[in-house]
């Protein structure tokens, strides 16, 4: 028989379930997926670092775990909620079932809950700190550790998951491209590999010079963990990169940062957006996007002199009617520098996507390489390459 598990929220409220996983505690931000698909992809994201996801879906575990669907060297998240778990895997591409993946990896997680009714909290009152614990039963002593527990704002956890050293992949790609890697996944680096591109992956603490080194071709900043607001010296080198005018994507993470150099604002989102059905619409063609996210910062809009294009909180049929009439916005951060909107959701109006009109440089908020789908955005890749060219 499964071992009790307890978890416990911030708030003060507190769920029993069935331990599931490694015997333990782990504290972290409690966030929601909503993908019906992609658990081992959602378990080893490094984006998901500090984080205790709860998964929407019902039941988890139906086709197990491989060797092969995974976004990097192991599972990352803090801790995993589940209403079910599936203990027989019924794919033949399986190695091994859900339950015993956490527990290779010392995950500690909670089967039993109603997932439904803490996602729906987490809508109500925002993402907030957490915790999973089998030792410490006590609703009451568990909330309070919670309580003391650090916030997620303002840290720094892109160190936790970033190389020490340069990896080079694909050494005798067409074109050469760093990425600056903040916990990237590894998709990312397939979908560069797929386009022809070498790739060498840098610590995201790197110096300007580290890179210049390399002589690349394009800088890739990546998706990962934690508040953009922290990477202090990371934003210091994004913006020594546009003035050496080298080809400059960003991807989630990257995205923010990249806002950042500009001279943007970040802000932390109600709940974010965690899922692999966002619509995002793509204000340059007019071409609705079903896309994967996985966030919760965003660029402020109105900090390039733009207004409020949404919220997490407004009706989402009435805002999406009035997303769709949007066809182009054009902004200027506080250095001057000219930033066109590419990209929106169409649930709450969050940017999505961006250009420089004046450097060569653009990023998305969503993850264009799409583990495990779709595939709308993989046009990503193509627009990078091609960008590479022009420069080059």
């Amino acid at each position: 028989m499964s071992k009790k598990a307890l978890l416990a929220l911030e708030d003060g409220s507190f769920f029993f379930g069935q331990s599931l996983g490694a015997e333990g505690e782990t504290f972290g931000e409690l966030v929601f997926n909503t993908g019906m698909t992609g658990y081992q992809e959602v378990l080893t994201d490094p984006s998901y670092t500090g984080q205790i996801v709860v998964m929407t879906y019902p039941e988890i575990g139906i086709y197990g775990v491989n060797d092969e669907d995974v976004e990097s060297d192991g599972i990352k998240v803090a801790g995993f909620v589940v209403y079910r778990s599936v203990d027989t895997p019924s794919n033949w591409r399986a190695t091994m079932s859900f339950p015993d993946y956490l527990k290779k990896y010392n995950i500690v997680a909670i089967e039993g809950v109603d997932t439904r009714a803490l996602t729906r909290k987490i809508r109500v009152k925002g993402a907030m700190k957490g915790a999973i614990s089998t030792v410490d039963l006590d609703p009451d002593s568990l909330v309070k550790r919670v309580k003391e527990s650090p916030s997620i704002v303002g840290r720094d956890l892109a160190g936790l998951v970033s190389p020490k050293e340069v990896i080079v992949e694909n050494p005798e790609g067409d074109f050469s491209v760093v990425v600056l890697d903040s916990g990237v996944k590894w998709g990312i680096l397939r979908d560069l590999k797929r386009v022809g591109a070498k790739v060498m992956r840098v610590p995201y603490s790197v110096d300007i010079d580290d890179i210049k080194k390399l002589n690349p071709d394009g800088v890739l900043i990546s998706n990962g963990p934690g508040d953009p607001a922290a990477l202090l010296k990371t934003v210091r080198l994004i913006k020594d990169l546009l003035k050496e005018e080298i080809p400059l994507a960003g991807i989630c993470l990257g995205h923010q940062l990249l806002g950042l150099a500009v001279g943007g604002r970040t802000y932390k989102m109600k709940f974010g957006h965690r899922g692999i059905n966002h619509p995002v619409k793509d204000l340059r063609t007019g071409r609705v996007l079903i896309t994967t996210h996985n966030h919760g910062f965003a660029v402020d809009p109105k900090s390039f002199g733009l207004p409020e294009l949404g919220s997490e909180d407004q009706d989402a049929n009435v805002l999406t009617k009035n997303l769709q009439k949007i066809s182009a916005l054009e902004g200027i951060s506080p250095q001057g520098i000219k930033v066109e909107i590419t990209h929106i959701s169409l649930n709450d109006g969050t940017m999505e996507g961006m250009r420089l009109v004046d450097y060569p440089a653009f990023s998305v908020q969503y993850h264009p390489e799409a583990s495990p789908g779709p595939h709308d955005a993989k046009y990503f890749f193509e627009e990078f390459k091609r960008l590479i060219k022009e420069v080059r």
